[in-house]
């Protein structure tokens, strides 16, 4: 039997294992009030099971010890095993104590830099074309915790609505693994296996998950997912290149976009960037008169859009990169700017926004 065929069959058990380890945890959590409560800070009305990430830690990782062969494993994998236990456990801690946001980051902390130390997962540096190599040394160190930190969170964020966090981690995943199979000749199979794993983790929790949820990921499982998706990106990335950067970027441009905002919001309005909120995208498209369903499908539709941008990068010239460069960021600039993320009247970009929309509307009148 090919190793293609058995691994499909892999990922359809790593599916079935997930559904069947969510059903389980559900009704644990239900029995011992593992539940997350209503409250003014949150969308949803009733009492609902939570940790759910608790899951799909074991449908994944029991599936890549018992399913993936020693030969096709990175060396490192027992490493990332235990960072990601140790995310997993401040998730939980979180989800059962609230944790304050710098109590969350001594955990994200601890495990990236045992990552850092003992796996071999670093970005050295980064090669520009036409402008040469820049070496990071001892700064490469602060670009990974940075790296780490921010999509780890930025899942986090993410994680406001049914099925949101689960779904857009679908995307952005899947996405990965595809880019990393076809066009990046730096990425192993160990690291198209172990992205592929993921998905097929979520798959399985994402019908428990989805709009009415029946469990909630929780801090528990945000934090795993985010920390993972962050720690798969950066395989292949020891030596970085502006295109193989760009791309994690762009495949994680909603979330990103979404935490960028967030933290420009609340400096401006000189609020702790830690504080909580009600102006992320879902909150302003459920404002804007959309259902919570619909919502979660059109957050789902702007994370395929930036994922099918990152498929072009690959395959672009250096000026087609440059131009899918900044057709990018003025794309992040509008986006923010039309849902108004930084939750600002008096922002001229807006005004300058709809006053062109409105010239557009009037035209076609």
């Amino acid at each position: 039997m090919s190793f293609f065929i058995r691994f499909v069959l892999l990922f359809g058990a790593t599916i079935l294992a997930s559904m069947l380890l969510t059903y389980l945890f559900r009704s644990a959590a239900r029995r011992f009030r593992w539940t997350d409560r209503p409250s003014e800070a949150k969308v949803h009305s009733k009492e609902t099971p939570t940790m759910g990430g608790v899951a799909i830690f074991l449908a994944y990782w029991g599936a890549f010890f018992i399913g993936v062969p020693d030969n096709v494993r990175p060396g490192f994998a027992p490493i990332i095993f235990l960072s990601s236990l140790i995310i997993l456990v401040t998730g939980i801690i979180d989800d059962y104590y609230d944790l304050k946001p710098w109590q969350k980051m001594i955990g994200i902390l601890t495990a990236a830099n045992i990552l850092y130390f003992y796996s071999g997962i670093k970005i050295d540096s980064l090669t520009l074309s036409y402008f040469g190599t820049i070496e990071f040394r001892e700064a490469g160190y602060l670009v990974m915790m940075l790296w780490i930190v921010v999509i780890t969170n930025a899942v986090n964020l993410m994680d406001g609505l049914d099925g949101l966090a689960t779904g857009t981690s679908i995307i952005s995943l899947s996405t990965m693994g595809l880019v990393s199979y076809f066009f990046t000749s730096h990425m192993g199979v160990s690291a198209v296996v172990m992205i592929f794993l993921l998905v097929a983790s979520l798959l399985g929790f994402l019908p428990f998950n989805f709009y009415p949820a029946s469990i909630f990921l929780g801090d528990t499982g945000s934090l795993f997912v985010g920390f993972m998706i962050a720690v798969l990106s950066l395989f292949g990335l020891k030596h970085a290149t502006f295109v193989s950067l760009l791309i994690p970027v762009a495949i994680l441009g909603v979330p990103l976009t979404d935490t960028i905002a967030a933290v420009l919001r609340r400096t401006l309005h000189k609020r702790s960037i830690s504080a909580k909120d009600k102006s992320h995208l879902h909150h302003r498209l459920l404002r804007l008169g959309f259902t919570h369903r619909q919502t979660v499908l059109v957050i789902y539709a702007l994370a395929i859009i930036f994922s099918l941008t990152a498929i072009l990068f690959p395959i672009s010239s250096f000026w087609g990169t440059v131009v899918l460069g900044a057709g990018l960021i003025y794309g992040v600039v509008l986006f923010i700017a039309s849902f108004n993320l930084l939750d600002s009247d008096r922002s001229r970009l807006r005004r300058t926004l709809y006053r062109l929309l409105r010239e557009k509307d009037d035209k076609k009148k």
